[in-house]
């Protein structure tokens, strides 16, 4: 069996995804532009020109397919040079035999949807088509009961970071059932928090460089404590105000996402002395971020080193390839045997960067540090079209390898199986499959 015929029937293993359940998918009356504009292909629409305004109108059920097509259709040929926009047009072709989206063919497609849109579709899409085993599932609010045919999850543990309000921390304390005065208390109760969810999780996720810096200092309990006796001061009231779009909003009285940064930097070190704990590895979001207006440089890796030397026994999920700093991960993976690069949401960025970052890591990292694909979409579309994408560059990468002379054909399977799913699973070490 050639090299590429091999990689396009071995079985995934997908270290991230957010698809929301299918009982959830197949209540709703779907759409082409509120399930495939729901982030990614969005982000550039909107960086083309597209208005938040309209964008909203593309998510509304109550309007027209068409009038919705009207709205999109002058940004549509701007962005259909991105990896984006191909990833959503395989899926398209692939699953709905549509082979292109315009005018004529979206009431088409969107009829097609609603007839697969029914319990099943997970399976035809995620096993049969996209030929997933299991996939690591992050649901970014910590719902940890998935279907496990498809997935194993993770949890992020925001609730106990990013305290900023005494209602915070009172949202803590009804969710485990016990009082929390103090900082000695949380840390009771985020480990009584982990410890009722190790038989159902692989892992943890950190994903705070969408709101700060990921470098994450080590803070003495004094200095965490003041800023938690300090939430723990605030007035225990809601403030109501104006947003700028003239919407009356109640939020609770609350400290700045700055003053509250030693108490965050205290708490994703007991997270990782959790980690360690319970064996447990942990996958960090670094590079770019998804949606408008992001401040990327806050999402370095190189920031994470004092974290991968001081936790030598945690294993560090890297991911996205930290893209745009793919060298700086590489850099980071050769030195620090604990540290894996992960290539989830890399090949729809830039499928491009994706093969010079794979070929550029292949001569610089053992083959066992870096995890091949991770779809890390909202709907399973996107996770079988990105897999598409995915099997794609990492059989361009290994045959210009074979073609160097630098690896034979056998060698360059063994490491597509490693990427693809071996490597997963020594990772993540509770995934039975």
């Amino acid at each position: 069996m050639k090299l590429e015929e091999y990689i396009n029937s071995t079985s995934i293993m997908d270290t991230h995804e957010h698809i929301v359940p299918e009982d959830e998918r197949v209540k709703q009356e779907v759409d082409p532009f509120q399930v495939f504009l729901v982030h990614y292909l969005s982000s550039d629409l909107i960086s083309a020109g597209l208005s938040f305004e309209d964008y909203v109108k593309l998510m509304d059920p109550r309007v027209a397919v068409l009038d919705k097509w009207k709205i999109v259709e002058p940004y549509w040929s701007k962005v259909c040079n991105t990896a984006y926009f191909e990833s959503v047009k395989i899926a398209v072709r692939d699953l709905y035999g549509i082979d292109e989206i315009n005018e004529d063919t979206i009431q088409n497609l969107t009829d097609k949807m609603r007839s697969l849109n029914r319990k099943g579709l997970y399976k035809w899409v995620l096993k049969d088509k996209a030929k997933i085993e299991l996939a690591i599932h992050d649901s970014i609010i910590d719902h940890v009961d998935v279907d496990r045919e498809f997935f194993a999850p993770v949890v992020r543990l925001e609730d106990f970071i990013l305290i900023r309000s005494r209602e915070d921390i009172k949202k803590i304390s009804r969710m485990l059932n016990m009082p929390i005065h103090s900082l000695k208390e949380l840390e009771v109760a985020i480990e009584l928090k982990v410890k009722n969810l190790l038989d159902r999780i692989v892992g943890f996720k950190i994903a705070l460089a969408y709101g700060r810096s990921i470098f994450f200092e080590r803070v003495t309990f004094n200095d965490a404590e003041k800023v938690f006796n300090k939430v723990m001061s605030l007035k225990n009231t809601f403030i109501r105000y104006t947003r700028p779009d003239g919407i009356r909003v109640t939020v609770p009285d609350q400290i700045s996402m700055e003053d509250g940064k030693d108490l965050q930097d205290y708490m994703v070190h007991k997270i990782l002395q959790l980690a360690a704990k319970y064996s447990l590895p942990v996958q960090i979001h670094t590079g770019l971020q998804e949606g408008n207006l992001n401040l990327i440089s806050n999402s370095n890796p190189l920031l994470l080193a004092n974290l991968f030397m001081e936790y030598y026994d945690v294993v560090f999920d890297v991911f996205h390839g930290s893209y745009p700093y793919v060298r700086e991960a590489a850099a980071l993976a050769k030195n620090f045997p604990n540290v894996y690069i992960d290539m989830c949401w890399l090949h729809i960025v830039s499928p491009h960067t994706a093969r010079e970052a794979l070929s550029d890591w292949l001569d610089l990292v053992p083959a066992n540090k870096i995890l091949g694909f991770g779809g890390d979409y909202k709907f399973v579309e996107g996770a079988y079209s990105h897999a598409v994408m995915a099997r794609r560059n990492i059989s361009k990468v290994l045959r210009s390898k074979i073609d160097d002379g630098r690896i034979s054909e056998n060698e360059a399977k063994k490491i597509a199986r490693m990427i693809l799913r071996d490597n997963v699973l020594e990772v993540f070490r509770k995934i039975k499959v």
